[in-house]
């Protein structure tokens, strides 16, 4: 079964304008940029045939390719990542069976949540879309509880059913808990990973699908599948120790520089 992943970079980001251009500096003080981080741990990836840099940005593409990536040229007007994924794998005429949006603001995404990622929608054929979820521990739920007080997104946590199919997904941090925990303690809170897998069929008819009231609200674009009644199959993975973050803010590059130094990044 052949996987593509895209990685999907534009540079107008609305809270972080150029920040697939911004540089993380590792242990050995080696500054690479976050396009370039999240292109190699795409890489690292097992079982994937094709990585490829999804942007409409010239400054992007002029990078990804001197660090030897493969570019795909898209449309400035996509609206999300998932967009820009349709658009890439319309413009290398298909030919995948499973394509994984590895979103470029997550360095740090460890190369067996993507591996449980796809061993999760090859074992549901039903399935259109999965997405990983990591439990929380006390560390990362206070981080993203101080986030929302002082007025940033830190991240997005999921709700889900029995069968694992979401319920939904917030900015804010769901289900509420007045529970207080200890750093290294799990809590009821799920983070969710920015990390998508499609079957190409469902990819290439999202753009197609009108944008609803949630996304709208939340910008989260996965809550397009679900206001079209299609199902988002969430996969829970383990961080077996692993630090994991996304760089949503500036605020996010001393944070994502101290985990990359605990766990000896270069």
């Amino acid at each position: 079964m052949s996987v593509l992943i895209a990685i999907p970079a534009r540079y107008a980001s609305t809270r972080y304008p150029g920040k697939p251009l911004a540089t993380l500096t590792g242990v050995t003080g080696k500054a690479q940029t976050l396009i370039e981080r999240s292109w190699r741990a795409a890489c690292a990836v097992s079982g994937v045939d094709r990585v490829v840099v999804a942007t409409d940005d010239d400054r992007i593409k002029t990078v990804a390719e001197g660090f030897g990536a493969e570019v795909v040229m898209t449309s400035p007007d996509c609206a999300n990542g998932t967009e820009r994924c349709a658009e890439a794998l319309a413009v290398l005429g298909g030919g995948f069976e499973i394509v994984v949006n590895l979103q470029g603001d997550a360095p740090l995404t460890p190369h067996w949540f993507v591996e449980s990622l796809v061993a999760g929608l090859r074992a549901a054929p039903e399935t259109e879309i999965a997405t990983p979820v990591l439990r929380c521990e006390g560390a990362m739920l206070n981080s993203l509880l101080a986030d929302r007080k002082a007025g940033r997104v830190g991240g997005t946590t999921a709700v889900f059913a029995r069968d694992n199919r979401a319920l939904y997904f917030s900015k804010e941090v769901i289900p509420f808990t007045s529970g207080t925990y200890a750093d290294d303690e799990t809590t009821p809170v799920f983070h969710h990973v920015g990390v998508y897998a499609y079957r190409p069929e469902a990819l290439a008819a999202y753009p197609t699908w009108p944008i609803g009231p949630l996304e709208t609200l939340e910008g989260l674009e996965q809550l397009r599948f679900m206001e079209n009644g299609r199902a988002v199959l969430c996969v829970e993975v383990e961080a077996r120790g692993r630090d994991f973050w996304e760089l949503n803010n500036p605020e996010d590059v001393p944070k994502i520089e101290g985990m990359m130094a605990s766990m000896g990044v270069a």
